[in-house]
């Protein structure tokens, strides 16, 4: 299934990457197994990817010894971070404006296979004259 839109096509290929990946697995599995099987997805629909990229937390100039670890960098610049849970929270988007913000990236996917219909949200981070961050 092939998902396009004029003003972001690159998020939209990466949910019709999940959306296929979820019609085929269904709901159900560990996200390792979603996870996976993007990888072997996201070629089809021409999405360069970096998988399980480790994100340095800077404090003060400094590079903190912990860092983030995203499921996926799409693009080169959109973090990509599944879950399979029953339903989402606001902690999981939490969880990528934090990478968005270790990053200074703009766009992050929140992709939830884990429910019977698949689930994704669009988040939003740091674009001047608009809010800081914000879920669509």
């Amino acid at each position: 299934m092939k998902i396009t839109n004029r003003r972001d096509p690159q998020t939209y290929a990466i949910i019709g990457a999940a959306m296929e990946i979820h019609k085929k697995l269904g709901h159900g599995f560990l996200e390792a197994v979603y996870q996976e099987a993007a990888v072997l997805e996201f070629p089809h629909h021409k999405i360069p990817f970096q998988r399980e990229v480790a994100l340095p937390i800077t404090y003060r100039d400094t590079i903190l010894s912990t860092s983030y670890r995203a499921d996926f960098i799409c693009f080169s610049n959109i973090i990509v971070e599944f879950k399979a849970l029953s339903r989402l929270s606001t902690r999981e988007e939490a969880q990528v404006f934090n990478y968005l913000k270790a990053t200074r990236f703009h766009r992050g996917l929140l992709i939830n296979f884990g429910a019977q219909s698949l689930e994704y949200k669009r988040l939003v981070w740091g674009y001047p004259n608009k809010k800081s961050a914000k879920s669509v």
